[in-house]
């Protein structure tokens, strides 16, 4: 069986070339190891109902049982596995690979176009370090923690603006407040994370909601599309000269920076740019949120998500030079990655931290109905 103290991880594609390729990538890290491998979906069913292993590399496109249907058929009969997906950028595998994260996976890496990306760097980076981000996290879950106090059952959108914020607020609110905007970062688990907080937001929310996803190109529109279609509020991939309205959520698209820019008469449209990649990340959250010290609105909520990294944090603390923040992060034992969150509470600019389905709660108690 190997070593014990190494994560097993078990691989499923169809092509032989592409297990050996991920296998080699993981045996390469000495925290894991690729212990089993499957052709297909089926066969890595009979391998979940008996075995356990700390992850799962996941094809989306198989014959006999693609990746939707494995994780249908393990949600179905309740296996637990950790699965990050492996997905084309098509539009058809970019569709499902949002799916996989209704039914359960919780992230996924791109997959090469051609054997010599296969073998190159980039991918091999990008999948050992959603790896390490994903399957260290998890471990730490394990011992128990206290019981927390039972939270109150979140209420229906309508009502929530009643309920009282738990945390003492550190910043002096503006009051009479009439101009806000909400602004959310996001990274690894984010995908999951905002299946439970858009649909949440109430359609008469009284502003509009710009919101980074770190993703390639394609995946956003793909995972826009997925969230207007379960959420009251209207969901769109940004588009240069967007006008912001509220009510709408504008998802900064894979592959550029997003901001937000002031037009004549209290209007704000979106910019989109095509600077290089920040830290490796295009579109970054910290430029979105440094484009909003220059707009008009009274105040930004801003929403922080799981996510490796800090991405957010210099943008917002920037931010809050020039205007009044609100700052809700999501906490610890919520996310999937705890690494932008933690990097705002680290900076001391959390006005809440709160588990993942209260987020939106919070943003409807701090900005309120229309």
């Amino acid at each position: 069986m190997g070593d014990k103290m190494k994560k097993n991880i078990l691989v499923v594609d169809d092509s032989a070339l592409m297990r050996r390729v991920i296998c080699d990538i993981i045996n390469t890290d000495s925290t894991f190891q690729a212990t089993d491998v499957c052709r297909d979906g089926l066969e890595a069913y009979e391998k979940l109902k008996t075995k356990s292993y700390d992850g799962v590399v996941l094809d989306v496109n198989m014959p006999r049982m693609d990746g939707l249907q494995l994780l249908e058929r393990l949600q179905k009969e309740n296996i637990k596995a950790t699965v990050i997906m492996v997905s084309t950028l098509t539009r058809n595998d970019a569709d499902v690979t949002i799916m996989a994260m209704e039914r359960g996976a919780i992230d996924f890496i791109t997959k090469p176009t051609n054997i010599v990306e296969a073998k190159g760097e980039d991918f091999k980076k990008k999948l050992l370090s959603v790896l390490n981000a994903v399957l260290t996290t998890r471990a730490l879950e394990k011992p128990a923690r206290p019981a927390a106090r039972a939270l109150p059952k979140a209420e229906p959108a309508a009502k929530a603006s009643s309920v009282k914020a738990e945390v003492p607020v550190k910043r002096t609110r503006t009051t009479g407040v009439k101009n806000r905007l909400i602004a959310i970062a996001c990274s690894t688990g984010g995908p999951k994370a905002l299946q439970d907080v858009v649909p949440y937001i109430p359609k008469n929310i009284d502003a509009p909601v710009v919101l980074v996803q770190h993703m390639p190109v394609g995946f956003t529109r793909s995972m826009a599309e997925r969230l207007d279609a379960i959420s009251p509020v209207e969901v769109t991939e940004a588009q240069e000269g967007d006008v912001l309205e509220k009510g709408h959520i504008y998802i900064a698209p894979g592959g550029k920076h997003m901001e937000v820019k002031k037009k004549t008469m209290g209007t704000h449209v979106i910019a989109l740019n095509d600077m290089p990649a920040i830290g490796g990340l295009k579109p970054c959250a910290n430029v979105m949120f440094e484009s909003l010290a220059k707009t008009d609105y009274d105040e930004v909520v801003c929403v922080v998500l799981t996510g490796m990294g800090a991405d957010g944090t210099q943008g917002i603390l920037s931010l809050s030079q020039s205007k009044p923040v609100y700052v809700i992060a999501q906490d610890e034992k919520t996310c999937v990655v705890y690494g932008m969150p933690k990097s705002i509470v680290d900076a001391g600019m959390a006005d809440e931290v709160v588990p993942l389905k209260e987020v939106a709660r919070s943003i409807i108690k701090n900005v309120g109905v229309k």
